[in-house]
């Protein structure tokens, strides 16, 4: 069977070799690097094996991109918590969205209001719709990227409806196709800052599992990476939402 591998990180500038990745079901590291053939060099290698290969890396490799603990232990925070970032971070908040739908949005007044007519309302003075205008008037930058089946599941076409409201407020929303979102994890999270992370975990039935915070340099540009990736591809609300009209 063969490997999950994720990339993990590298230091080079030009070909992506040497590189670091990890496999997601043992945890081990998985070092690509220049081979070592020379005869002389291999017989200088202690307990090495008649099966294994020797790879040369720079240092900086390692100190940059390994892991810095053998088991990550995970910083779960509580929901109060989380809000406040929302209103500390300094510079950027972001959102990668891959469930085709939440339990919170289901449970959500407006999302009833929009299966009877076809259009999320707006409250002004709605908590996030707030915040929203306070960090971006002061400068700060807010967005997400979300990424929707063909055709949208009824709670992506609340969500595509609604995010007309968010932009008023300030958020940047955009759109990736589920074809085109091959490349990123199926995960949620925010980025702060580009320097702490909130992975969000759902059940099976879309309810929000717990929130951990996550600060190991390599894995924040791990998110940082997926970040740019999801938004150099994803297209603007409005283009999306005309794209999704012209498939109905």
């Amino acid at each position: 069977m063969a490997r999950q591998l994720r990339f993990t990180g590298t230091d080079s500038k030009v070909d992506g070799c040497p590189a670091l990745h990890t496999d997601e079901g043992t945890g081990e590291i998985i070092v690509q690097g220049t081979p070592i053939t020379d005869p002389e060099d291999l017989a200088q290698l202690q307990h090495f094996g008649a099966d294994e290969a020797a790879v040369a890396v720079p240092r900086e490799l390692l100190v940059n991109w390994g892991p810095k603990e053998v088991e990550r232990v995970s910083d779960i925070v509580d929901r109060a918590t989380f809000r406040r970032l929302f209103e500390t971070f300094q510079h950027t908040a972001w959102r990668l969205e891959t469930r085709r739908g939440y339990a919170s949005d289901r449970q959500d007044p407006d999302f009833q209001v929009f299966l009877a007519t076809g259009a999320s309302p707006c409250d002004p003075n709605e908590p996030w719709l707030v915040n929203i205008k306070t960090q971006t008037d002061a400068g700060k930058t807010v967005g997400r990227v979300r990424v929707a089946d063909c055709p949208p599941t009824t709670e992506q076409l609340f969500l595509l409806d609604y995010a007309r409201h968010n932009a008023a407020f300030g958020e940047d929303v955009r759109y990736l196709w589920r074809e085109d979102a091959a490349g990123l994890p199926a995960e949620d999270f925010w980025i702060f800052d580009s320097r702490l992370v909130a992975l969000l975990r759902f059940d099976d039935e879309d309810d929000l599992l717990n929130i951990e915070l996550i600060t190991e340099p390599a894995e924040v540009v791990r998110y940082a990476m997926v970040r740019d990736a999801a938004m150099h591809h994803a297209i603007p609300r409005d283009q999306f939402a005309a794209q999704v009209a012209e498939t109905e």
